[in-house]
C-alpha cells in the first residue's frame, strides 16, 4: 500500500482496499467512480503484471501492464479499438468470454475480471473476499489524479 502511496489503516472518502488472492493481490478502489488503481499501474516495477478492470455508469475499460508496459487496453463494449503494444494478445481469452462483440452480452464486468484473471494467474475467490481486507485512504491523492 505505501508503495502506491496509500497508507494503511487510514478511512476516507475515497479508499483502496487490498484483498489476498491466490497467486497475487487484488486491489479495490471504494468511492464513487474513483480510478486511484487504474491509475498507478503504469509506475509498478520490472517483473510486474497487473490487470484493471474499470465500470461506472459513464464508462469501463480493461488494461494489462507488464513490466511497465502498456500491453493492451480497450473499453468493454468496444474491444475492436483496443490498443497497447501487444494489443491482440488475449484475443482468445476475449472470445471465450464474449468480450469481443459489439452486441448484448450479460456481464462484460464478469468477463473482464475472468480475464483480469487469466492474464495474472491471480485468483479472488469469494474466500479471499470474505476476509478482512488491507484498506487505506486515497483522499490526499485526489489532487494527483
Amino acid at each position: 500500500m505505501r508503495r502506491i502511496k496509500v497508507t494503511p489503516g487510514t478511512s476516507g472518502k475515497f479508499s483502496v482496499a487490498a484483498y489476498a488472492a491466490q497467486g497475487g493481490t487484488v486491489l479495490a478502489d471504494t468511492g464513487w467512480g474513483t480510478r486511484y488503481v487504474t491509475n498507478v499501474a503504469e509506475p509498478l516495477s520490472l517483473g510486474t503484471a497487473v490487470a484493471t478492470v474499470f465500470a461506472n455508469v459513464e464508462d469501463s475499460e480493461f488494461s494489462f501492464w507488464a513490466n511497465e508496459r502498456l500491453i493492451t487496453t480497450f473499453g468493454l463494449y468496444g474491444y475492436r479499438y483496443r490498443e497497447g503494444d501487444d494489443p491482440d494478445r488475449f484475443l482468445a481469452d476475449a472470445r471465450d468470454l464474449n468480450l469481443c462483440g459489439d452486441g448484448y452480452c450479460e456481464n462484460r464486468v464478469a468477463g473482464a475480471l475472468a480475464l483480469a484473471s487469466r492474464a495474472t494467474g491471480v485468483h479472488l475467490s469469494r474466500a479471499h473476499y470474505a476476509r478482512p481486507a488491507l484498506t487505506g485512504s486515497t483522499d490526499h491523492l485526489q489532487a494527483a489524479w
